[in-house]
């Protein structure tokens, strides 16, 4: 089991990763800079929550910590892990279809509403680390 103690952090590899489900209390970072772009992340055990210049990007219930997460393509890419199974919400492009990988392994494929919307379930057993993999269509 790993969290991101500091809650957001930028990787060696250009990425971000944030979150901390172990923490009891909400624990917000708000204006963290990354790659010109400010970033908000609220965390704690039931919620975990991220922002990009004041617009929704990741939410998850119960709170999770993700890793190495990517956008491009029109599509995201990130490890996640919790100590409990997870409801994910993410935001792409409105009314576009997805593809959702787990592991490698495709889940099917999803369409985003109006808002650009996207919501799955993710089994996270004893704060197992999943890969998770969203394509555009």
């Amino acid at each position: 089991m790993s969290v991101v103690k500091e809650l957001i952090r930028t990787e060696e590899n250009g990425t971000i990763s944030f979150g901390n489900y172990e923490l009891s209390v909400k624990s917000k970072v708000s204006d963290y800079e990354h790659r010109g772009d400010m970033y908000k992340v609220k965390t704690f055990s039931e919620i975990t929550k991220l922002e990009r210049n004041g617009m929704f990007v990741y939410e998850s219930v119960p709170g999770t910590t993700v890793f190495d997460l990517t956008q491009e393509n029109g599509g995201m890419q990130f490890a996640v892990e919790s100590n409990e199974d997870a409801q994910i919400t993410v935001e792409l492009e409105a009314d576009a279809e997805y593809e959702i990988y787990l592991d490698g392994k495709s889940i099917g494929k999803m369409k985003t509403n109006l808002g650009g919307k996207l919501s799955f379930s993710i089994e996270l057993e004893n704060a197992l680390q999943v890969a998770v993999k969203i394509v555009k269509l």
